[in-house]
Order: C-alpha cells, then sequence, then structure tokens
C-alpha cells in the first residue's frame, strides 16, 4: 500500500509461493482488501482539498462516470495486473464512491486475478503470458461494456 508504482501482485506471488496455492491467495487477498480500505479511506479524508483543488463543477461532471460505470471501473483496475491498485483506492474514496460497492468490485476483480496468479505463477514464462492475456482481455471486455451501455444509454434516453 501507498507504493504507487509497486504491482499489488507480487506480493500474491510471493504468498503462494511461500504458502501454497489457496492460503496464497487468502492470505494476498487479505492484504488487497486491507490495503484497498485504507487507500479508500485516505481518499475519502482527501475529498475536500481535491474538491477544492479540482473544483465542483468538474467533480459535477465526473458524477456521471462515478454513477454508472465505477464499480465496472474497479473491476477493471483490480483485474489488470497494468493498473495502479491503490490509485483506484484513493480516487473511488476522493470521489466518494459507496464503500460497500467499492469494497464488493475490489473483491471481484482481485479474486480471479489471485487465483489467475496462483495458477500461472508455477513458471514465470506463463506467469507473464497469462497477466498479458488476463490484462488484455480485461481491457477489451471493459471496453465492450461501455460501448454497449452508451449506445444503449443513447438509444433510451
Amino acid at each position: 500500500m501507498f507504493l504507487i508504482f509497486f504491482p499489488s501482485w507480487l506480493p500474491i506471488i510471493i504468498a503462494v509461493m511461500a504458502y501454497g496455492f489457496w492460503w496464497g491467495i487468502v492470505i494476498g487477498m487479505t492484504g488487497v482488501m486491507l490495503a484497498s480500505a485504507i487507500g479508500y479511506f485516505v481518499g475519502a479524508k482527501l475529498e475536500r482539498l481535491v474538491r477544492e483543488i479540482i473544483g465542483e463543477e468538474k467533480l459535477q461532471k465526473m458524477d456521471f462516470w462515478i454513477s454508472n460505470y465505477s464499480f465496472v471501473s474497479v473491476i477493471l483496475f483490480r483485474v489488470s495486473p497494468f493498473l495502479s491498485n491503490d490509485s483506484i483506492s484513493f480516487i473511488a474514496g476522493i470521489l466518494d464512491m459507496k464503500f460497500k460497492k467499492f469494497m464488493w468490485a475490489t473483491f471481484t476483480g482481485m479474486f480471479p486475478l489471485s487465483i489467475a496468479i496462483a495458477y500461472f505463477s508455477e513458471d514465470i514464462e506463463t506467469l507473464k503470458d497469462g497477466m498479458y492475456w488476463l490484462g488484455g482481455a480485461g481491457f477489451i471486455a471493459y471496453g465492450i461494456y461501455v460501448y454497449i451501455d452508451y449506445h444503449n444509454r443513447k438509444k433510451t434516453g
């Protein structure tokens, strides 16, 4: 936590190597969930400062995105090994995403990533390829979701 450029999946790999498949997943997930909650509450404490810096008008514009895409955005950040888990925790807190929704999205994204990491971590080359595929699939799925949702919203109103 708070090492924004340090990938959160690295401790999961270490936990799996040290404690085995299932215990490594449990330990890794517990660490990510705790770090995410801390990051969320730090972000929530910074909300007032960010409002002053960014301005209320820009935050109002971001409200649409938060209302409609925050859950899926958090899942994407969690499932993709290329995006910063810590930054999305801060951002969710700053932008006042509901805590339960945030934690559920965190779990929903991190659980498949943790299983994939545990599965692929037996071989470094397989792990690297698996991470690329998982991250790419997450980006594509998110893009398709936003595209379909955007066009459905245009049709209905």
